[in-house]
């Protein structure tokens, strides 16, 4: 997807992350999903007169973690701010969120600047009977309370985004370093991870930003770049047309593509903000942040940044290995059981044909275990078998309908040996140059691209098993074109 051709996209995102706490942010409720509504309440989080907020000590923790690892600094001293709206999901009337002083500023994942990492509490959920649930003439809406006060890090970008694609890849980056930090579960679906994008246009080369507008809660990542991608073609739309952007929230609809405008966007001075009388700023010490450092695993940048210095792994591929997490694991359980075979070259094997075949036979596919796949790529690096001959028996081993498990095994009983026996194999080029007397001209009269068809002669009739290089040389070696 695309940016509107004459415009410069500029995309900052909003990432909300909900922390795995074991209860909420400023009481001592307990934190479960797909409970019975409203079964996790208490005076706090519902908001009762004389009640006060205890910070939970877990969730600043889990918090200091997160902005370390985006390479924030730490501010020695922040404090909580009221941030004052009216909706049903609010039983206070305002949230308890960070303003000025937030948690942590100035951090950076992959060249993408963090303007600041702040806590905060979540709302409660908002349940929408649609027609069915009409009450009294009129549409109803119901509140579960048990969502409101989940402690959550909301994480907000610099405008450094300048395509739908890349903020994709991007936020995707972002939940592999939160996952691995193993402060949440990150799950879009139960709502642990929401994506909020400010998107705006401008020239090519310009430095004045655009107006911006907003679209909410995005909960895949799919979504995410198709909304932003629809968003921008509506501005360019509405320049185009001599009108001006105006600064709004939209919501995104993925299955019609629509833009639906929510209302108009607001500002800081909005929603009113003044700081939580009920609680003491937050000054981490010493020791959480030391604690919270040594906590911090290898993250995904860093492990990509490893594959490509120590086994020369491609950018590319050491992307896509470090940024799934699970691939990367599997990649490195294959380095181990890899000796004698270059780490790029297994590094292929698994982001290619190991890929390929699970998405071809998808969740029912068999796992093939790292030291078979290593063996495929072990008999392709020795010629015993060819690259086309060792996809077959990768997707041998992943077909759930398959019962051989060894990659040997398949070899013998598919017959996909390559053909080793060079007096055969001569035999068998020679017999595809008679088949082939118009391509052979060709490639005697200096033409080399022409040599396909005889090299297609010979693999049809190897099926497979012949080594392409040495079928090349041979040809050009018997047509003088060596």
């Amino acid at each position: 997807m695309s940016v509107p051709s004459g415009y410069e996209a500029v995309i900052g995102l909003e990432i909300h992350v909900q922390l795995s706490t074991q209860t909420k942010m400023f009481c001592g409720c307990a934190l479960s999903f797909g409970d019975q509504p409203n079964v996790h309440t208490c005076p706090v989080c519902l908001a009762h007169p004389g009640t006060l907020p205890v910070v939970n000590e877990r969730a600043v923790r889990y918090a200091l973690q997160i902005a370390l690892a985006l390479g924030c600094e730490v501010a020695p001293r922040s404090i909580f701010h009221r941030k004052n709206y009216f909706y049903p999901d609010s039983p206070k009337g305002y949230q308890i969120s960070q303003y000025d002083i937030p948690l942590a500023a100035n951090g950076s994942l992959a060249g993408v600047r963090i303007h600041r990492v702040h806590l905060e509490e979540d709302a409660a959920k908002m349940v929408h009977l649609g027609e069915s649930g009409r009450i009294h003439g009129s549409a109803a809406s119901l509140v579960d309370f048990n969502r409101g006060g989940t402690p959550l890090v909301e994480i907000v970008t610099e405008p450094d985004l300048h395509d739908p694609g890349e903020a994709r890849q991007w936020a995707q980056l972002l939940r592999t370093t939160v996952e691995q930090l193993g402060v949440s579960d990150v799950n879009m679906e139960e709502g642990s991870l929401r994506c909020d994008a400010n998107v705006s246009i401008r020239p090519p080369g310009a430095e004045e930003l655009g107006t911006k507008t907003e679209l909410k809660n995005m909960n895949s990542f799919r979504f995410l770049e198709r909304g932003i991608a629809a968003e921008l073609e509506r501005q360019a739309s509405v320049l185009e047309a001599g009108g001006e952007v105006a600064q709004e929230t939209f919501h995104f609809d993925p299955r019609t593509g629509s833009l639906t405008p929510l209302r108009s966007k607001e500002y800081a001075h909005d929603y009113r903000y003044l700081p939580e009388p009920d609680l003491v700023p937050l000054a981490p010490t010493e020791q959480m942040l030391r604690e919270a450092r040594e906590a911090l695993p290898e993250l995904p940048d860093q492990r990509r940044r490893r594959y490509e210095a120590e086994f020369g792994v491609p950018e590319v591929t050491a992307r896509q290995l470090a940024f799934d997490a699970e691939l990367g694991t599997y990649f490195e359980g294959a380095l181990e059981a890899g000796d004698g075979v270059e780490p790029s070259v297994i590094a292929n094997w698994v982001t290619g044909d190991l890929a390929a075949a699970r998405r071809h036979f998808g969740a029912d596919g068999r796992e093939v275990a790292p030291a078979h796949l290593v063996a495929v790529a072990r008999m392709v690096v020795e010629k015993r078998i060819t690259h086309a001959s060792g996809r077959e028996v990768l997707d041998a081993l992943v077909d759930p309908g398959s019962s051989i498990g060894d990659p040997e095994e398949v070899v013998e009983s598919r017959q996909l040996a390559a053909v080793s026996d060079s007096s055969e194999l001569e035999a068998i080029v020679e017999r595809a140059i008679e088949a082939e007397p118009a391509a052979a001209e060709k490639v005697r009269s200096g033409n080399p691209k022409a040599i396909g068809p005889i090299v297609g002669a010979v693999m049809r009739e190897t099926k497979g098993r012949a080594d392409g290089g040495e079928v090349t040389r041979l040809i050009r070696e018997k047509l003088g074109a060596a």
